[in-house]
């Protein structure tokens, strides 16, 4: 099989990217770029993003996460702790992560590391899903292989009734990651190829180094 995809081509042309109108801190950036998406790009999981880890077998590894909350320290997202990404995390907490936002033309990349938030904040996140989610979280005994969907299912339905008009725990091995950058890149594109490419490299706690990159 064969497909010769040499004329797919998309030119980008909607907005720019100009140091002038950078800010200092990257983090500014990241939220003026998720709300222009959230608000007028609605096809787009504007949250939706990919995270890179190192795994066990040494090759490394992409899957979509979603994220449920930003700060000035990092990015939060919620998992199974013993899935293979967080396997992969325990044992090399260097990652990435990347949003791609088609219809904005826009793609920003992140290195930084993970580490498990405050037990507390896991808890509260978990007490706010639905109850399906929740659990979704306790049938779920994420990237182990099973027997089968009815297998998946039946055991839904046992822990359904088991739970029936009451509160249902956090697991211990499900709850959020932070990612603390050191690195952010903000991708723009532009016409003819020449897109414009912003990278901020952390230099301290409170510093960053701002420099145009070559498209």
């Amino acid at each position: 099989m064969e497909k010769d995809l040499g004329n797919y081509r998309k030119p980008y042309e909607k907005y720019e990217l100009l140091l002038k109108d950078v800010p200092e801190n990257p983090m500014e950036l990241f939220q003026k770029w998720f709300h222009e998406v959230d608000k007028f790009f609605i096809e787009n999981e504007t949250n939706a993003m990919t995270i890179s880890t190192i795994g066990l077998d040494g090759f490394p590894k992409n899957r979509i996460v979603l994220l449920k909350r930003y700060t000035y320290e990092g990015f939060i997202f919620y998992t199974n702790y013993d899935s293979e990404k967080g396997k992969a995390i325990a044992q090399n907490p260097n990652v990435c992560l990347s949003f791609f936002w088609h219809g904005a033309e826009r793609q920003i990349i992140i290195k930084g590391q993970a580490e498990k938030i405050a037990e507390n904040l896991s808890d509260g996140y978990f007490e706010s899903r639905p109850r399906g989610s929740q659990l979704g979280a306790l049938v779920s005994n994420q990237s182990q292989i099973i027997e089968s969907r009815d297998a998946l299912e039946k055991k839904l339905s046992e822990l359904e009734n088991e739970f029936e008009g009451k509160e249902i725990p956090r697991p211990a091995n499900w709850g959020g990651y932070i990612v603390k950058p050191v690195e952010i890149e903000f991708w723009q594109g532009r016409p003819n190829r020449l897109h414009d490419r912003v990278r901020f490299r952390l230099q301290n706690d409170y510093n960053w180094k701002i420099d145009r990159l070559s498209p």
